[in-house]
């Protein structure tokens, strides 16, 4: 099956040769009978499906379809050789009051080098964060060399690019709070009670406030108080707290009460809003400007 064709047959209800495609894996969790189903009931009433999103990480090509309405996606990631290892189809579910709350501040990305958008954006498909208020315009980012995460094998956190890399400041501000201590988990293995694992929090101007999340253990290099100046070493990226690899997560908030504050949509200094999928560093040119993207 040609990727880029999908989204036709499946609103002409090619089911049985989408599900042909699909990996073991899959036909494992849902049989052809269920598919159809499933399928069939998603797909009433729509009259086509149009590529919204594309991206590509750890050899796997990741489209996103979106209905004529825009009220239901599917986003279907191929293999290599064109087979289907995951699909999913949900109602495509946005949220216009905060997504147009944007930050006072203008921020820059809070890494050094170039790296790879693995979730953001302004809806689930592109950020599983976007479901949850507290974290809605999050991004999760990592470092990648020819298309993949890691050398070698993923069995180690020394393997991962990303991993002790150094985390700068988005912006100035202060450090208001912090936890470390926290051991690096072993990819695959997650911290849930700990979710963010290690981390800072600074106060910027206007009452934003900036989190830093899942740092290496022992590396913060600030203390609770401290002035930063953006650009400036606040840690190393690691992979403590509910992470399945070596990778930053970084956002917005008008609280510094993690679980409770409201994520804000970011203004980003170079006038640029990444999405999943992109390569960003603080110098390099991105497709699109930020108002672009917004509107």
């Amino acid at each position: 099956m040609n990727p880029e064709q999908f989204g036709q047959i499946f609103q002409s209800e090619g089911f049985e040769e989408i599900y042909r495609c699909t990996s073991s894996d899959f036909q494992q969790l849902l049989s052809l009978e269920q598919f159809i189903t499933v399928a069939s009931s998603f797909n009433e009433g729509v009259r086509h499906y149009q590529i919204e999103f594309t991206s590509s990480l750890q050899n796997l090509d990741r489209y996103i379809w979106l209905d004529d309405q825009k009220e239901r996606g599917i986003a279907v990631s191929f293999d290599q050789f064109n087979q289907i290892q995951s699909l999913l189809i949900k109602p495509y579910i946005t949220y216009p009051d905060t997504d147009n709350r944007l930050t006072q501040n203008a921020y820059s990305m809070p890494i050094s080098g170039e790296w790879f958008v693995f979730w953001g954006g302004a809806n689930e498909f592109i950020n599983y964060h976007y479901a949850y208020e507290h974290m809605r315009y999050a991004y999760d980012l990592v470092k990648v060399h020819e298309g993949v995460s890691f050398q070698n094998t993923p069995t180690r956190n020394e393997n991962f690019y990303a991993f002790n890399e150094e985390i700068l400041a988005p912006a100035d501000g202060k450090v208001i709070k912090l936890m470390d201590g926290f051991v690096d988990c072993i990819p695959g293995e997650m911290d849930a009670e700990n979710a963010a694992g290690n981390y800072v929090v600074l106060e910027h101007a206007n009452k934003e406030y900036s989190l830093l999340a899942h740092l290496k253990k022992d590396s913060i290099q600030v203390v609770i108080g401290e002035l930063v100046k953006e650009g400036q070493c606040i840690g190393k990226c690691g992979n403590s707290g509910n992470s399945s690899e070596p990778h930053l997560h970084f956002h917005i908030m008008d609280s510094p009460d993690l679980q409770n504050a409201n994520s804000l949509r970011i203004q980003f200094k170079d006038g640029i809003e990444p999405i999943q999928g992109d390569t960003i560093s603080n110098t390099s040119q991105q497709q699109g400007t930020f108002k672009e993207k917004f509107q």
